[in-house]
């Protein structure tokens, strides 16, 4: 008999409060470790990792709405609005009025926001080298974790 087990112990494997059966714990592990291999291939571009999300966004398409930019990102304007203040000192956007819609903020890139878009192209092959996962297992696993993100954001 194992010295480390103890009949009386709960069987860890059955118990539905295992940390490592828990989704959330998967997740948020995951989620910090993974960011972590972003954050030294985004310091040469000068990008933490939410600000380089967020230019994703306007990479996608700009100029957008601060509403928009946060609806994509699933963020909270007080959340955004600190990431869109630190890319406009660093000459990376702009925030003006949307013409359409005074009461809108839109946020446009600037030049060299634009062209950054060119170094950053390199960031996706330079995580996938640090994960060296099969870029299909990767696929597969953003797929499913929109799935999941839909699924925890529909009321």
């Amino acid at each position: 008999m194992d010295a480390r087990y103890d009949e009386s112990m709960p069987d860890v494997a059955a118990d539905t409060l295992s940390l490592d059966r828990q989704v959330c714990y998967a997740l948020a592990a995951t989620s910090r470790s993974v960011i972590g291999v972003y954050r030294p291939i985004l310091e040469p571009l000068g990008l933490t990792h939410p600000q380089y999300l967020v230019m994703l966004t306007l990479w996608e398409r700009a100029p957008r709405t601060v509403a928009d930019i946060g609806h994509a990102l699933y963020l909270e304007p007080a959340t955004l609005s600190p990431l869109l203040k630190r890319l406009e000192a660093a000459g990376l956007i702009t925030r003006a009025r949307s013409h359409e819609d005074e009461r809108a903020l839109a946020v446009t890139l600037t030049e060299a926001g634009a062209a950054l878009r060119e170094q950053a192209e390199r960031v996706p092959g330079q995580v996938l080298k640090r994960l060296g996962l099969p870029v299909s297992e990767l696929e597969k696993l953003r797929d499913l974790l929109h799935v999941v993100l839909a699924a925890a954001t529909t009321p």
